[in-house]
């Protein structure tokens, strides 16, 4: 069954509503704005000064919905956001920013400053129209933790799954006891910090949880993400696509304690999880509950399908990921996949596939 994220009269209500869009640029990047249905009402500005004065005349109910920022040779857009981000008013408006260049440290200071997003010419504009529409829903419906759990979710696990997961957590739980309390153990000598590494994820029809984990790393480990993002495996099929990777997986990574490396490489960080299945927020196999921010990058419908499946421990992307590296793309096409196919034995076929997958992960 595939849920609902929201009230579908209430999605109807936010397509049809008329988009405020101010764009800011010269003429390289103009034709993309051009094409823009006429649903969106396109403020231009050829100097950013001007957009900042015209922000200044606004109250909090006339700010536009996006801003569009033409990158200049001398970097001053990423001073000028930066000075956005610094008034409550205005931190929290939707930036994307467009260039006609391809620069590593453009990407990299977009990344730094949490732009929404990052294009290079050329591209196609139906892509950026489908992006800035979904950031304008997620905004719209769902602009808080709080707002985001209280919408409307149709979707149920079926009821032999959701025993099954009940019954073989318990006893797993039961089993790996002695193990539980010795990694606790480990962690606390090697390391300040707490031993459950607790986040928020995005797992069924958009469900927002507490995911546990042993941890493996510092506890700054978050803090340092964006300045490690070269590491991350994903960067180069997504620059390929001309944007930037949805998620996150870092080769070698430096934020790794010691007692960590041990734990991630035999998958005994992944044993709280057991936990969240018993609760009834995960189940053994489904896709992978997501970060926030990744979540939110997830902009399309093709893509947003991935969430109306269980979220699981293991799953088919995991597997596959064994035999080689698998894009951003086909691991998106497995979440996909599972979404509309899981099934008891399904889900039987990818644990048993799993135990050699854990027996030679990588580090």
């Amino acid at each position: 069954m595939i849920s609902q994220i929201t009230n579908p009269a209430t999605v109807r209500r936010v397509e049809n509503l008329q988009r405020s869009l101010l764009y800011a640029g010269t003429d390289k990047c103009a034709p993309i704005i051009n094409d823009f249905p006429d649903f969106f009402y396109i403020h231009r500005f050829s100097v950013l000064n001007d957009l900042h004065e015209y922000l200044s005349n606004q109250s909090i109910m006339t700010l536009p919905d996006v801003i569009l920022i033409e990158t200049d040779a001398n970097g001053e857009c990423f001073e000028f956001i930066k000075k956005l981000k610094k008034n409550p008013l205005w931190k929290d408006l939707i930036i994307v920013l467009l260039s006609s260049s391809r620069k590593k440290e453009w990407k990299l200071k977009a990344l730094q400053l949490k732009i929404h997003d990052y294009y290079v010419l050329p591209f196609p504009t139906e892509h950026l129209i489908e992006r800035i529409n979904f950031l304008i829903k997620f905004k719209l419906v769902k602009p808080q933790l709080s707002v985001l759990k209280e919408a409307e979710i149709s979707y149920k696990f079926p009821l032999g799954k959701k025993v099954f997961d009940i019954v073989v957590s318990f006893f797993l739980i039961l089993l790996v006891s002695p193990i539980l309390i010795l990694t606790a153990i480990a962690i606390k000598l090697n390391s300040k910090g707490p031993v459950i590494y607790k986040s928020k994820r995005v797992g069924t029809g958009y469900n927002i949880f507490n995911f546990y984990k042993f941890r493996s790393m510092r506890v700054d480990a978050d803090k340092q993400l964006t300045d490690l993002s070269n590491l991350n495996k994903y960067v180069s099929s997504a620059e390929t696509d001309k944007r930037r990777p949805v998620f996150v997986k870092l080769g070698d990574d430096p934020r790794t304690t010691l007692v960590g490396k041990f734990i991630r490489k035999t998958s005994i960080d992944e044993l709280p999880q057991l936990f969240n299945v018993l609760r009834g927020e995960m189940s053994l196999v489904g896709n992978r509950p997501l970060p926030l921010y990744e979540a939110e990058m997830l902009t399309s419908n093709e893509w947003s399908l991935r969430f109306m499946g269980p979220a699981g421990v293991t799953g088919l992307w995991q597997i596959k990921s064994r035999a080689k590296d698998v894009s951003e793309r086909e691991r998106k096409k497995f979440d996909n996949f599972y979404a509309l196919k899981h099934s008891f034995w399904f889900d039987v076929q990818i644990l048993l596939q799993t135990i050699p997958v854990i027996l030679h992960k990588e580090e």
